[in-house]
């Protein structure tokens, strides 16, 4: 088991804040166990057992307590007078009207709460409205490589970084034998209960929502998710993603294609970077790219399928600057285009990400639009090549590996 060190921080910085700490992320990307480690910080740092209440709606022995009026009658049941409960409640969003017991434990004193789920839709309707301004969103990806590589035997980094590029970040993945069939089946189990229960738990919140439409094809669901994994790094539109459907002999909307790829993101099967004017600081609303979760659901999703390498290393760098907590989006200068543009703490940082870039005409492509920006920001180029690492006139060019493996 793999500590997650950089989630533990963000749940030791909030622990006993007067806000609700909400743990998102794709299934069996490790919340669970994520609560497991904090609980087990909270026993060593003097919090009794009898102060932690925990509870998984994923497992059958709770299935009375999704009534919420059981749940709540038993989570008060349990609170500690003159000492702070600390409640800790995993896949949250299977409770019908969970909102109504967590707005009533928030009021309540010496209650520190944690919830999980495993989609985004639970934080976009009545829970937000409820709970606007008091809860914080820790958002929870697969292992990052350099978590990957501590379950791994020691061994040459570049080899074990081939072997993450093709199965993933999954925890139980990355604990796995190197066999592709079973590898392969544990993802198809992952992606097929995404795609089937988190969208019809979706559909059960939205039936009250008059202005949201149902998504109940799931076979145009699936179609659209092999677009958007076949798409990674590239601009994609909803125009163009129902006009390649609409060749395929299927006519669909564009309002249906915006739908259901915000089940996708919904589900966190997609992530999406917005494009940012880097000259004017502002987003731009035109063709976003959209990055998978894990390279694992994309070999899934393209099954059998080559694509590009480059690609599939600019999805890994979005995912790692995500996890250490920069917004991203994909830069634009003039007419070029900077991969990407973190932001943290009001202070960007760009990068560019290549495959190689030995080839001298590679090498322009990528530096250019580095060179153009005229602020002192960071710049940096992230290649899979050591012949060309280096400082360029302030633009660092680093070995991707390295970079991901730095603490």
């Amino acid at each position: 088991m793999v500590e997650r060190k950089d989630y533990l921080k963000q749940l030791a910085m909030w622990r006993d804040e007067q806000v609700i700490k909400v743990i998102t992320g794709i299934r069996r990307s490790g919340k669970s166990t994520l609560l497991e480690q904090f609980q087990e910080q909270l026993k060593n740092s003097g919090i009794s057992g009898e102060q932690i209440v925990s509870l998984n709606f994923e497992e059958l022995e709770h299935e009375e307590l999704l009534d919420y009026r059981k749940l709540y009658q038993y989570l008060t049941e349990r609170l500690c007078p003159d000492k702070t409960t600390y409640i800790f409640l995993d896949e949250i969003q299977k409770v019908p009207e969970f909102e109504k017991v967590v707005d009533s434990l928030y009021v309540k004193k010496r209650v520190d709460l944690y919830i999980t789920g495993s989609n985004a839709y639970m934080l976009s309707g009545e829970l937000a409205t409820l709970l606007s301004g008091r809860y914080v969103e820790i958002s929870i990806l697969p292992l990052s490589f350099r978590e990957y590589c501590q379950l791994q035997p020691a061994g040459d980094k570049e080899a074990l970084f081939a072997a993450f590029l093709q199965d993933g970040g999954f925890p139980y993945v990355a604990t796995m034998n190197r066999s592709k069939e079973k590898i392969d089946m544990y993802l198809e189990g992952i992606y097929n209960t995404i795609i089937v229960k988190d969208i019809e738990e979706r559909q059960r919140h939205r039936e009250d929502d008059p202005n949201k439409r149902k998504v109940t094809d799931i076979a145009l669901l699936k179609t659209i998710a092999k677009f958007l994994a076949s798409s990674v790094g590239s601009p994609v539109s909803y125009k163009s993603i129902a006009d390649y459907i609409t060749s395929t002999g299927r006519r669909v909307s564009q309002n249906t294609v915006a739908d259901y790829i915000e089940v996708l993101t919904e589900a966190f099967v997609f992530y999406p970077a917005e494009r940012f004017d880097v000259v004017g600081k502002q987003l731009m609303k035109m063709n976003q790219k959209l990055y998978v979760v894990d390279l694992g659901i994309r070999r899934h999703l393209l099954f059998r399928r080559d694509y590009d390498l480059g690609f599939s290393l600019e999805n890994v760098i979005y995912l790692e600057l995500l996890r250490r907590g920069y917004t991203v989006n994909v830069g634009r200068v003039g007419n070029a285009e900077v991969d990407f543009v973190a932001k943290k703490d009001d202070r960007y940082q760009y990068f560019q990400v290549t495959a190689s870039l030995l080839d001298p005409a590679a090498f322009e492509r990528e530096i250019t639009p580095l060179k153009n920006i005229r602020d002192n920001y960071p710049k940096t180029i992230l290649t899979l090549d050591r012949m060309t690492l280096g400082n360029y006139d302030g633009i660092e060019v680093c070995h991707a590996v390295d970079w991901l493996l730095e603490a």
